[in-house]
């Protein structure tokens, strides 16, 4: 296809503009389409997935660090990364640097900063269990058709859920 603007290049922008339904193409060569202000170099996004995506495509490419192989079970950075499960508890010291930079890509940081996990109070652990029981309870009643102790069991739920 030939540009719309010189007549002379092939044309390698298709740009196509729609004003009051109505729809026009134009087909501009690299230079023509520059002059008018169209940019046509392709720019990546600087945004976090972009440069990991580029990253994980750099490391799919070949990283000599592959190679390197746990003394222990015989495992690969390179089996890890097409399992995505290291071999051994071993392979942690073995593939530190590269599992490092994997998480500074993935997290941004290779040290946990968020809450730390607290476990739920006492009453809590016990009101779900008094939950589960009850409800395996009116599971069972119902099966039985036993409609009366059902309904107990629903209104017990309901004070207990409360």
């Amino acid at each position: 296809m030939v540009c719309d603007a010189c007549g002379e290049r092939d044309a390698v922008v298709h740009l196509t503009q729609v004003v009051d339904e109505t729809m026009t193409q134009v087909h501009l060569c690299e230079q023509c389409a520059a002059e008018k202000g169209v940019e046509t170099t392709v720019t990546s996004a600087k945004t976090p997935l972009t440069a990991l995506l580029q990253s994980v495509q750099q490391q799919m490419a070949g990283n000599p660090s592959d190679q390197a192989r746990c003394a222990f079970c015989q495992a690969t950075y390179k089996d890890f990364r097409a399992s995505g499960r290291l071999g051994c508890a071993r392979c942690y010291g073995t593939f530190e640097p590269q599992l490092r930079d994997l998480l500074q890509r993935v997290h941004g940081a290779t040290r946990h900063t968020g809450l730390a996990y607290g476990p739920p109070a006492p009453d809590q652990l016990q009101r779900a269990s008094t939950v589960l029981e009850l409800r395996e309870q009116l599971r069972r009643a119902i099966e039985l058709e036993q409609f009366e102790q059902a309904a107990k069991l629903r209104d017990r739920l309901k004070e207990v859920a409360e």
